[in-house]
């Protein structure tokens, strides 16, 4: 029989020190001021909000938006993981919704340097913007499960411009053509559909 010697295992563990994390401010209102209506998914139109990176560069990235209630995903490729290239990537997206003030009631994120000019985008468009609390992204939760599956198709990595428009086409339509347990086995877009008045 092999025997581990656990304790001298558990000595080399310990010996590794980790730096505290320093104190992240909030950029804007905190999700702890978002209505229970959004918390508990009642509502259509609250959307979270993130980035994704093929590798450690931010020279290309995806701006991913899943709405909460339905599990609608949106994914669209910006030049750069900075605020600039975020604000215009979501006008853009917005832009694309001819009732964009019913579709965009409200959007979460984190307290990224990219979404530095998300609060002031949202009075601007009358969108309540939210901020979850430092280093807390399972507060985004919807969204970083989405990111995950993403992952199926954009490998870490490898640079988001190395992927083809079709690629990242893909993944979102396959996402949003997925039939859901918690949506009573209807896909996200069919959900979707119904409250934006048009064809899944």
């Amino acid at each position: 029989m092999i025997k581990y010697d656990l304790g001298a295992e558990k000595l080399r563990r310990s010996t590794k020190k980790t730096k505290p994390r320093k104190n992240k401010k909030l950029l804007g209102t905190s999700i702890e001021e978002r209505p229970e209506s959004i918390d508990n998914r009642e509502e259509f139109g609250h959307w979270e909000i993130d980035t994704v990176l093929g590798h450690k560069s931010k020279d290309d990235a995806l701006l991913t938006l899943v709405e909460r209630k339905t599990r609608m995903e949106i994914i669209k490729r910006i030049p750069s993981k900075s605020a600039p290239a975020v604000t215009v990537g979501l006008e853009e997206v917005i832009a694309a919704f001819p009732d964009s003030q019913h579709v965009f009631q409200s959007i979460t994120a984190d307290n990224g340097s990219e979404f530095s000019e998300l609060a002031g985008q949202g009075t601007e468009k009358q969108i309540d913007v939210y901020f979850v609390h430092p280093y807390a992204s399972w507060e985004r939760g919807s969204n970083e499960r989405h990111n995950g599956l993403i992952r199926r198709f954009i490998k870490k990595g490898q640079p988001v411009r190395t992927y083809a428009d079709e690629t990242i086409d893909k993944a979102a339509d396959w996402m949003n053509t997925l039939p859901r347990k918690i949506l009573n086995y209807q896909t996200p877009a069919e959900a979707f559909a119904k409250f934006v008045g048009v064809g899944a």
